[in-house]
């Protein structure tokens, strides 16, 4: 049983069936200090995720992407410029389902059991998602998109595994279903399993925990996505005493870079002066816009100083490939559009906490240089071949080559930062955040300094729903949240009088980082020195003062240690990272 094809404007609508849906919370188990109040109707929540989305690629961050359903989310609501995530997609994912930082969590790397309590590769069982936290507190639950947060185990052979892929083989389930959406408190699900997917055709596509067999010929993810979103606003719509929280993870702009025609041909032209000028352009909208200050975060040296994009062989080839990572970010924002519609027209807009965010900053991975194997079909279900120009022989356009924007362009697109996805320093761990919510912020429009980090996600949502973290679940103790709720910085526009925040903490395959109210140590792996920033002088890092304070450095480093222990980066599946 999954979502039925049937043409709604011209695109396929997905109808969920709720009785496909078939594990249930124990709600009596959840143990609340503060039990859900009905003398005010709570708000519905959406969380939207992007997935490599460049820090300023949309409109309202500085892009020249157009993203006019977004950007009008930020004008109405609030934009926050310090807000965190983990550095990564599955760690990000487990660490803001669940209030608890990525090894708390059980996924400390990615989607592999490597035998270490903060290395499990899908969520420790001393865990709670905000979809089994909410359910507990009466609200309707649904989830679309990538999941990603199982255990991902590829078969021995390698053939069975590429076939596996392109479905001309059947080996499901994807991963165990007792740790899939439906089983951790969404009611429904229609999505994928594991991280990278063709666009036009997704391996480990579910719908609640069976395999979807078949997509429509006119399929596209990322139009599934939004359609399935506003089915599911329709469904909860019947149970109107109910308010719902609905998760919608798209898998934009994730390579493989595949995106529609039409989206297309609406960039074509944009990125033939190249790396260089696209950093200039953005970081001028950026001062302009008043997201940073030019003082305090000047643009950093591009940090591929050898390239040279009058020079560039192959300009033709990445200016095209960044059109389509752009193509796929704008119909990501339309889908947008439609669920604001669907809000509107149903008139729940208004009592609908909306919120948008980015899982990492770009992606720098190189997918041609992988080939085929692990995640990536090396053909279609019909055995046509799919491309990885390594050479860039071949352009990037539809589902019959799988390659990505590549590392000079995951710099530029994140501006105004260094660095991107998996790197702990800003240009891979900030995101931008949207919160739109008519009934409950105050001077919409405004910017939010404040720093946040994803583990916030629970402690917020809990509280607008007028519940607390449970000190156990199903009869299983859960681990307390690090998490704070940000609530008063939507319904005040008063600066707080202290950090929500006065220490952040992250680690990612060695790499690693600490704030400590506004000063920040990052190294870029576990052998490398630990760098100095003063982000409230220095937001862009680009002024290293570790040699200037080293008694600070060996401090923070060493509180740095105690976190890790706490929080268990530590005991390491391996000695090397």
């Amino acid at each position: 049983m999954f979502p039925v094809s049937t043409k709604n404007t011209g695109r396929y609508a997905y109808h969920a069936v709720s009785t496909a849906l078939a594990l249930v919370v124990l709600l009596g188990s959840m143990a609340f200090t503060r039990p859900p109040t009905q003398t005010a109707k709570r708000p519905n929540i959406i969380l939207i995720m992007a997935d490599d989305l460049g820090y300023s690629d949309l409109g309202c961050y500085g892009g020249e992407i157009k993203t006019p359903n977004l950007d009008k989310l930020a004008k109405d609501g609030l934009r926050f410029n310090a807000c965190y995530n983990t550095g990564r997609c599955c760690p990000t994912r487990a660490s803001m389902l669940t209030g608890l930082y990525p090894h708390q969590a059980g996924i400390g790397k990615m989607t592999f059991a490597e035998g270490k309590s903060g290395y499990q590769g899908t969520l420790d069982k001393h865990t709670v998602t905000i979809a089994e936290a909410l359910r507990a507190a009466g609200y309707q639950t649904g989830m679309v998109g990538k999941w990603h947060i199982s255990e991902t185990v590829e078969r021995k052979d390698k053939d069975e595994q590429l076939k596996w892929l392109a479905h001309q083989a059947d080996y499901s389930p994807f991963s165990d279903p007792t740790t899939y959406p439906t089983a951790r408190g969404f009611e429904k699900f229609y999505g994928t399993i594991w991280g990278v997917v063709d666009y036009f055709d997704p391996f480990s596509l579910v719908y609640g925990d069976k395999p979807v067999k078949t997509v429509p010929k006119d399929f596209y993810y990322t139009n599934a996505i939004g359609d399935t979103a506003v089915s599911f606003v329709r469904q909860f719509g019947k149970q109107a005493d109910k308010p719902f929280f609905m998760y919608v993870a798209y898998t934009a702009p994730h390579w493989p870079i595949q995106a529609l025609p039409e989206d297309i041909k609406k960039y074509e032209n944009t990125y033939k002066n190249g790396w260089q000028a696209l950093r200039q352009s953005r970081y001028k909208r950026i001062i302009d816009l008043k997201l940073f200050d030019a003082a305090t975060t000047p643009l950093p040296e591009f940090m591929f100083p050898k390239k040279d994009w009058a020079t560039n062989p192959t300009k033709d080839w990445d200016a095209h490939a960044m059109a389509v990572h752009a193509a796929m970010v704008d119909r990501m924002d339309q889908n947008i559009g439609h669920l604001i519609a669907e809000l509107r027209r149903t008139k729940q807009l208004d009592n609908t906490v909306i919120l948008f965010l980015s899982d990492n900053g770009a992606s720098p991975e190189d997918p041609t240089e992988y080939g085929p194997g692990f995640d990536r079909a090396g053909s279609t279900r019909a055995g046509q071949p799919v491309a990885f120009p390594k050479n860039k022989e071949v352009l990037p356009n539809g589902q019959l080559v799988h390659a990505g924007i590549g590392t000079v362009w995951a710099h530029s697109i994140n501006t105004p930062f260094r660095y991107y996805k998996a790197k702990q320093h800003e240009g891979g761990i900030a995101t931008p955040l949207i919160v739109h919510w008519p009934q409950g912020v105050q001077q919409p429009g405004r910017l939010v300094r404040e720093p946040l980090h994803v583990i916030d996600m629970m402690s917020t949502f809990l509280d607008v729903a007028k519940a607390s973290y449970p000190s156990t679940f199903a009869g299983r103790t859960i681990t307390p949240t690090p998490g704070k709720s940000f609530v008063p910085l939507l319904t005040s526009a008063k600066a707080p009088a202290q950090r929500l925040h006065p220490e952040l903490f992250w680690e990612h395959f060695g790499a690693a980082a600490f704030r400590q109210q506004d000063w920040k140590i990052v190294r870029l792996g576990a052998n490398d020195p630990w760098e100095l920033y003063d982000l409230k002088t220095n937001r862009s890092e680009t002024k290293n003062l570790a040699t200037q304070y080293p008694d600070r450095v060996a401090a923070m480093s060493q509180r740095w240690q105690q976190l890790a222990e706490q929080y268990q980066v530590f005991p390491k599946p391996t000695a090397q990272q």
